[in-house]
């Protein structure tokens, strides 16, 4: 029997593994932890972030026409994994299917396959200080992530616009009280910790560059957050996350014939 993604994706969706007491414990704890961060924070604690308080983020402004490029080349020649399948744990926010991500960074591991494909843009994100995650995330038209919140105020991120719909206002995104719209060429810089919500209520795919990096913080926020994203790389939400993707990569070199 010839396996395809379609098998490959249910496989993978029925092997969600129960959340353990440190899951639970670390969830319950979570507003203690970020009450500390958001105190340590060098850079302040506001919903959107003006990308000038990150110089590197220039780096990726003055380069954005060669990081699409890259992402173009991928998105033509790559099948690449919905989101849910790859982290079911996002299951709830790619419910409809239509959000996608290719990932040259995950939680601190390089995924070098991926990288090789796109050496420009891996060499320019290896440059950000505290990077996290970084990876091109393409939302389908009609997408819609609902209204969530990230994890830890330890990190923040930073989307950079590689296609942006021509009606921009129709692809947006709320993050408590401001909403934010992509411009290809821009950076925009947000903590994720506030609840925000995504739209692509346009007939075009929006591509952007997400990158997440560690908040500039002082003592005793540095040290808790980091702590913290220790034992997040080694929990099961994402060594759940690599395990499937690199049996979703598997599959894919065998249906490529590699």
């Amino acid at each position: 029997m010839v396996m395809t993604m379609a098998d490959v994706a249910g496989e993978l969706k029925s092997a969600k593994p129960k959340r353990g007491r440190l899951y639970r414990w670390g969830k319950k704890l979570r507003p203690q932890f970020d009450g500390i961060l958001a105190k340590s924070s060098l850079v302040g604690n506001p919903p959107v972030f003006q990308s000038s308080a990150f110089p590197w983020t220039a780096d990726l402004e003055a380069n954005w026409e060669t990081i699409r490029r890259e992402a173009d080349s991928v998105l033509q020649t790559e099948d690449i994994p919905i989101l849910a399948d790859i982290s079911p744990d996002h299951g709830r926010l790619g419910g409809d299917r239509k959000w996608k991500s290719f990932f040259l960074y995950g939680y601190g591991y390089r995924v070098d396959t991926n990288c090789e494909k796109c050496p420009e843009t891996a060499k320019l994100v290896s440059r950000v200080p505290g990077l996290n995650s970084a990876f091109f995330s393409i939302l389908a038209p009609g997408a819609r992530i609902p209204r969530h919140r990230g994890v830890t105020k330890t990190l923040i991120t930073c989307h950079l616009g590689l296609h942006v719909p021509k009606d921009w206002k129709s692809c947006r995104m709320a993050v408590h009280d401001d909403m934010v719209y992509w411009r290809e060429g821009k950076t925009a810089v947000f903590d994720d910790t506030y609840h925000h919500e995504v739209w692509n209520e346009t007939d075009e795919t929006r591509v952007i560059l997400l990158v997440q990096f560690e908040r500039p913080m002082r003592q005793p926020g540095r040290g808790i957050g980091r702590t913290f994203m220790w034992a997040v790389r080694r929990s099961p939400f994402v060594q759940e996350a690599r395990r499937n993707f690199l049996a979703w990569q598997g599959v894919q070199n065998r249906i490529d014939g590699h």
